[in-house]
């Protein structure tokens, strides 16, 4: 098992598909069967070993700032965006200083997910092998993920290779929000904002890009009629 006990949380993002919510909260603090979004991540990583958790702010900085205050365990480290949007891979690009040198997760903030039998992120970090890998990303199947409606994201071979999803093609696959990358990958990362997606590209041309298929049901939390639809996701397996 790869030990991993550091990880970036993506919190930085607008959320204008939340509006008007969003208005007045940043999105990883709506809430989702009375619990903000953030939480679901940081309660995760808690328990896959995660001890620190670096968190980027922007948008309504101030109030994400305070409810992360109330949080022990993981240990909270703030990457203030307040001045500048830099996007996914910017934001990690940024952070880099304060993540270390060891593989480390990448979890967006909003994302959701029913857990199986085993704890996803530990799977996602025994997958990890740094010798053949510089990013794993926890997939989700397009086809029962609640609120989902794209055309996936990745094709995955039998050894969990994955490719993007062609163009006009619809695939089985989508991302689900946490990842366990390399620092190496970023050594020739741009400046400035950028999305991650373009690593995400550059490893799977190098053969590096590797997926873990999730257990549970990942949950598309992207807008407001989105959240009724994953409280009752919830409720139910809980029944």
């Amino acid at each position: 098992m790869t030990d991993i006990t550091t990880a970036m949380v993506l919190a930085a993002g607008l959320g204008t598909r939340m509006r008007p919510i969003t208005d007045r909260l940043p999105k990883p603090m709506v809430e989702v069967g009375g619990r903000a979004m953030i939480d679901f991540a940081l309660d995760s990583l808690a328990e896959a070993g995660v001890t620190t958790a670096v968190v980027n702010l922007h948008a309504h900085a101030d109030l994400l700032q305070r409810h992360l205050e109330g949080r022990t365990r993981p240990r909270i480290v703030l990457s203030d965006e307040r001045g500048e949007l830099l996007e996914t891979g910017g934001g990690i690009v940024k952070a880099l200083p304060l993540l270390g040198d060891a593989p480390f997760f990448v979890m967006n903030a909003d994302t959701v997910w029913i857990e199986g039998i085993r704890p996803n992120l530990r799977s996602l970090a025994n997958r990890f092998d740094p010798e053949a890998m510089d990013i794993c990303l926890l997939l989700a199947p397009a086809a029962t993920s609640i609120g989902y409606e794209g055309r996936g994201d990745f094709l995955m071979d039998g050894l969990g290779r994955l490719t993007p999803r062609p163009e006009r093609l619809t695939v089985p696959f989508v991302y689900a929000g946490a990842a366990v990358v390399s620092p190496a990958l970023f050594e020739a990362a741009p400046q400035g904002a950028f999305s991650l997606n373009r690593l995400f590209r550059r490893a799977a041309e190098a053969g590096r890009l590797f997926g873990q298929r999730m257990e549970g049901v990942w949950m598309h939390v992207g807008t407001p009629e989105a959240i009724a639809e994953a409280e009752e996701a919830i409720a139910r397996s809980k029944d």
